[in-house]
Parts: C-alpha cells; structure tokens; sequence
C-alpha cells in the first residue's frame, strides 16, 4: 500500500533521515513511535507532501508519488493542533475539503452528516462554532474532516496529544474502533508507548533519524531488536555485573528484563536464578502493585499481580527468581 525506500530528508548540513524503509499494508493501523526530534514526524510530512526528500521513493499502490503535489495525494491529516478554524461551524470545518472540490450541496450536505453520525457528532454540535466544543469533541471533528473526502490514507500526528489523560484513554480506544470500522490504512505518529502498544498492528521504534526495528506491539515489546528499543518501550531493569554473572550470562554484553517476568516468593522453575533481597518501596495501582527490592548489588523494581492476599511491607525479606529465558541480552550500542 505506501512504501518507503531508502528515503533521505535533509535539512541544510543536517541530515534528519537517514535511508528510512518502510511498508505498511492496506487497512493497517502502522504506528511511528519515538523520543522528540528522532525523525517520525518528518516521515509523516514526507508521506503526505510537506517534505521533499533528498533521496529516496514515497509509493502508494505502487505509483511513485514523492514528487505529486499535497492536494493530489487522497490522503487525509489531523494535525497535533487539529488545524481546525475556530470560528466556522463544525458543519462547515467538516465540509471544507468539499468544497473547495466543488461538489453539489446536496452531496455535501449528505456526506457531511454521514460522516459526523460515524464519529458520534450530533446535528446540534454541527451547528456550534468550533471553538464552543471541547477537546475531545474537536478531536473527533478533524478526524471527521480528514475521513469525509474519502482518502485512501489517513495520517495523524500526535492527534491525543492535547487531552487529558482520561480523555486520552477513552478517545484512543474511539480511535481504533473508528478505523477498523472505516477500514482506513493509518499513519499514527506518537511519543507514548502505550499508546503505541494498544492502537497498532505494527510499530516502527525511529531513534535519531534511523528505525532501530519495525513489528508488532509484542515483537517490540518481548522481542526488543535493539538496547534503545528495549529500554524506550515501556519499564525495565538493566541486570549488574554480579547478577548476570552468577546467571551465566556473557560480561560484554548489556543485560535487561522487564519488571513483570520477575517472580516474587514463587518455587524455583528450572533454568531459574533465585535471588534474596529486602524490599524498600511498593507503590499500589490496585490492579498491580510495583515493588523496589534491594538485592544487595541493586535494586530491582518488580511488577505483582495484586491478588489481595500476598502484599510485601516495607523491610521484608523475599525471593525473587529470575529466568534466564526472560533476559533480553544486547552487545554495546552503536556509537554516535
């Protein structure tokens, strides 16, 4: 569906992309995901027109369109900001792209109200200034202005950004119902990873320009390609020296486990290293409970299901077992 080869972005001396390659299928919801400044959003723009690459292909079912003007490419944007106009009607934000394509009212008419009905946009909001609505409800109109010409593609930039937490779970979870309803190959890009891990069905991890791996949220996740992803995609805990050596894992390379494989006060499974230490701190999520154990070398923070019975107090003494399966080893980074 939209390919990316050997793409290049440069910006005066400095080079912003470094040969990106990327293939997202049709109907997949394809995440970039990384630290500000690490490239993804200049992916995005060179995608949808707004960058012209130095080097390199932008392709959309196989026609090269790196060159094709932003207006030509039947690809709809919601934009970090949403880019929407404050004092038009949410009617006539939805129906701009419309317009300007000089469709008959009546289609206009029909289509707009189709697609506001779709993304939960009532006829009384239709009539309401966009800046009488609120966040959440704004959201919902750029997404709607961005589906309602019917674009082969929609891309979107940190479009959750501007919403408070709770809004921001509810709308992501809108969101990708929205585009499995709709059908729509999406472009997301964000800085959070959880984010990242619910909404997509592949995730490119960018870092400085480069993509240090492309996969599913569990491929990232369990299956970190490399140190930075390991350490980017949610929490983890990098194993010292002592640790890993009484494991029997290699000293030149960089050990890490996350939180949750760790085992605490469970019997030892075969291949299993089982460790005493102190616990110092819990903080309670009610659905889990994360712990910081000192184990004398470090301390290692620790996931728990909270079962309601089995709660550690500050100063007790418990185990904690360790499967060298679980480890995800890498050999030193790259250097700058």
């Amino acid at each position: 569906m939209i390919e990316l080869k050997d793409i290049v972005v440069k910006f005066g001396d400095f080079e912003a992309l470094h040969n990106i390659n990327v293939e997202v299928k049709e109907g997949e919801f394809f995440t970039f995901l990384g630290p500000s400044g690490c490239g993804k959003t200049t992916t995005l723009r060179t995608i949808t027109g707004f960058i012209d690459p130095v080097q390199g292909t932008v392709c959309v079912k196989d026609e090269d369109i790196t060159h094709v003007p932003i207006e030509k490419r039947n690809i709809g944007i919601v934009f970090q900001s949403y880019a929407l106009f404050p004092t038009m009607t949410v009617y006539d934000n939805i129906a701009f792209g419309l317009k300007v394509k000089k469709m008959k009212k009546a289609e206009v008419d029909e289509k707009v109200r189709a697609i506001a009905k779709k993304v939960d946009l009532t006829d009384d909001q239709l009539k309401k200034a966009v800046s009488q609505l609120s966040g959440g409800q704004q959201q919902r109109v750029a997404i709607a202005r961005a589906l309602v010409t019917g674009p082969a593609i929609i891309c979107m930039d940190e479009p959750l950004s501007n919403l408070d937490a709770k809004l921001r779970v509810q709308l992501r979870n809108e969101l990708k119902k929205m585009q499995q309803d709709f059908g729509i190959t999406t472009i997301y890009v964000t800085h959070d990873q959880e984010e990242a891990l619910t909404l997509s069905d592949r995730i490119a991890v960018f870092n400085k320009g480069y993509i240090e791996q492309i996969g599913t949220p569990n491929e990232v996740y369990n299956h970190s390609a490399t140190e930075f992803v390991c350490n980017f995609i949610g929490d983890i805990n990098r194993l010292e020296k002592e640790i890993a050596g009484k494991m029997g894992l290699p000293e030149e390379e960089n050990h890490f486990i996350r939180l949750e494989r760790l085992r605490v006060n469970q019997p030892q499974r075969e291949g299993e290293t089982c460790l005493q230490g102190v616990v110092e701190s819990r903080e309670y999520y009610g659905l889990y409970i994360k712990y910081s154990i000192n184990v004398g070398s470090q301390v290692l923070k620790v996931i728990e299901k909270n079962d309601g019975v089995n709660i550690y107090e500050s100063g007790e003494t418990v185990t904690i077992g360790i499967g060298r399966a679980d480890v995800m080893s890498y050999s030193a980074p790259r250097a700058e």
